[in-house]
């Protein structure tokens, strides 16, 4: 009996909007000593999103783009995991929304959640 291909972690994908602002920027803005937050939070640029981008739309492009970069088919797909730092819209998962891209492959049984950190 051979072994199954393709199973634990298969592929992981992240999205980060494109509208940034610069650090050194920031703490000049916010009168913080310089470094403050690129060395204190080893960060150079904050990303954050536009009006027309929201939690739902990033994580779609996130879970679209992975599909396609890795030649998966949503029927294959078992259990999805969703991390998020913030979920604005708390009335309804992420993974629900998510949940759209699967329906024309008619896997509608796919574990997982969505996870604050």
């Amino acid at each position: 009996m051979s072994r199954p291909s393709k199973v634990g972690v298969v592929a992981s994908e992240c999205y980060f909007p494109s509208s940034y602002v610069s650090q050194e920027k920031l703490e000049e803005f916010d009168g913080v000593s310089a470094g403050k937050y690129q060395i204190g939070l080893g960060q150079e640029r904050m990303a954050f999103t536009g009006a027309g981008e929201d939690i739902n739309s990033m994580m779609l492009s996130a879970l679209s783009n992975l599909m396609e970069k890795y030649g998966l088919s949503y029927s294959d797909i078992g259990r999805l995991e969703i991390g998020t730092e913030t979920i604005l819209d708390k009335s309804k998962s992420t993974k629900t929304s998510l949940m759209g891209l699967f329906e024309e492959s008619g896997n509608t049984d796919v574990l997982g959640v969505t996870n604050k950190n």
